[in-house]
């Protein structure tokens, strides 16, 4: 496209995370250069946004009294298309890109009937954040939408607010409208949903309900409870090495055996020669780090709850995984406290995740889901697939993740299992698919066949 560019680092060239990460801004500078502020995106994409989804669409639909129909081809297979179209009379200014979007409300009421079927889990999410009817039936009535209102109201009877469906039903009728109730969505979620302002907390809870069973599916049986907690924490040991050396290198470090064990051995000088070294670094982190898990093994085997050990210990994990760097200078004492205050970007994904706000929603619900989750297979690999979706701290997300899922398969009697180097691309193949299809099922085959 003329005229537009975005700043990027020389030799980036070919590299999708640039745009990526630049892509709603880009979509809203675009717009209001070209339509003003008279233009917001469809009913279906605002529901997006506002659920929480961060995923980079293929096509962004712009509605504008100045549309032209016209479809322009952005980069990498992406593209936008502003059509002629009246727009809500009030639109709400997203304030993390400056997007506008229909209200919440009013894109509720206008999302096509196919939205609550192929995004059913943000058309829920969305849903969740009502608090009562007032907002939606404003829209119904102003516009005496009958067709609409009996779909909206079969979707909030759906997530089981009966309440809101009763007050629209009732309402419409009362002001004469012929409404018929109709569920838009094609199955029933197992729990019913309760308000909530956040909707990273419910759409999490949507997605682990919506993957959970192919988890299940798939893993093979637990082997049990661990009798022998001393020997199981030898077999930790002794794969501590092979560990360490795949989980670093899957993250771009240039480590060997040697230096893995020159580190774990206690040959390590960081105030002379493996100051500059960031490789020695992030090894000694490593041992350090892995020994704090070790530490939560040990109590899960001794019989405490596996979601709860983790939420206490992560902290712990993160700290010692940076701490040489504290060590040398390179970093604060403070910068491994809490999770991270800015965004972050993953390298050539869709996925955009969290921003930090959402974040401190998100975590607490994650680790409430695997205290609660029964089957340690499924902890396991939502675990730590939920971990990097979320994306809780600037760095060691990767590393963190097989953390946790290695706690969980012991919770359940499995080994500790390594993913290797070699198998890298599927890995991250399958982690992209889940986060942005919301389809589990190619990682947890990928764990599936690494798990002994």
């Amino acid at each position: 496209m003329k005229g537009w560019y975005i700043a990027a680092r020389p030799g980036t060239e070919g590299d999708t995370t640039v745009w990526y990460t630049s892509f709603w801004y880009f979509i809203a500078k675009y717009a209001v250069v070209r339509l003003g502020e008279q233009w917001c995106l469809t009913a279906d994409q605002s529901l997006d946004l506002y659920s929480g989804k961060t995923t980079v669409p293929v096509q962004v639909i712009i509605k504008s009294p100045k549309g032209h129909n016209n479809t322009q081809k952005l980069m990498y297979d992406t593209s936008l298309l502003v059509f002629q179209s009246e727009i809500p009379d009030q639109v709400y200014k997203e304030p993390e890109y400056g997007l506008n979007l229909y209200p919440l409300a009013e894109a509720l009421v206008y999302a096509t009937p196919r939205y609550f079927q192929v995004e059913k889990i943000a058309a829920r999410t969305c849903l969740a954040m009502i608090r009562d009817a007032a907002d939606i039936l404003k829209v119904l009535t102003k516009n005496g939408a009958s067709l609409r209102a009996g779909r909206i109201a079969g979707a909030f009877r759906n997530i089981g607010n009966s309440e809101i469906a009763d007050s629209i039903v009732s309402t419409m009728r009362g002001f004469g409208y012929d409404v018929r109730e109709e569920d838009p969505f094609e199955d029933q979620p197992r729990t019913p949903l309760v308000y909530e302002v956040s909707p990273y907390v419910t759409r999490l809870r949507l997605m682990w309900e919506n993957m959970r069973d192919k988890v299940v599916e798939l893993f093979p049986e637990a082997p049990g409870k661990i009798d022998d907690v001393e020997g199981y924490l030898r077999s930790v040991d002794e794969k501590y090495s092979e560990d360490a050396y795949h989980s670093l290198s899957i993250e771009g470090y240039r480590v060997s055996p040697e230096l893995i064990e020159k580190v774990r051995v206690g040959n390590w000088k960081p105030e002379e020669e493996d100051k500059e070294h960031k490789n020695a670094l992030v090894a000694r982190g490593y041992y350090q780090a892995f020994q704090a898990v070790r530490g939560t093994i040990s109590d899960i085997l001794k019989g405490k709850n596996a979601g709860e050990a983790v939420r206490a210990d992560h902290p712990v994990w993160y700290m010692q995984m940076w701490m040489p760097f504290v060590t040398v200078g390179i970093l604060q004492r403070e910068d491994l406290v809490g999770y991270r205050t800015g965004q972050v970007y993953i390298r050539g994904s869709q996925h955009i995740p969290l921003n930090p706000k959402a974040v401190r929603d998100a975590m607490p619900v994650l680790f409430d889901l695997l205290k609660n989750e029964p089957h340690p297979a499924v902890r396991a690999v939502l675990g730590h697939f939920f971990f990097v979706y979320i994306h809780p701290y600037m760095d060691g997300n990767g590393r963190m993740g097989r953390f946790v899922l290695n706690a969980m398969l012991a919770s359940g009697g499995y080994n500790w299992t390594v993913v290797p180097v070699e198998r890298r691309k599927e890995y991250m193949k399958a982690l992209e698919k889940a986060s942005v299809e919301g389809d589990i099922s190619e990682f947890a085959k990928v764990i599936t066949s690494l798990v002994k």
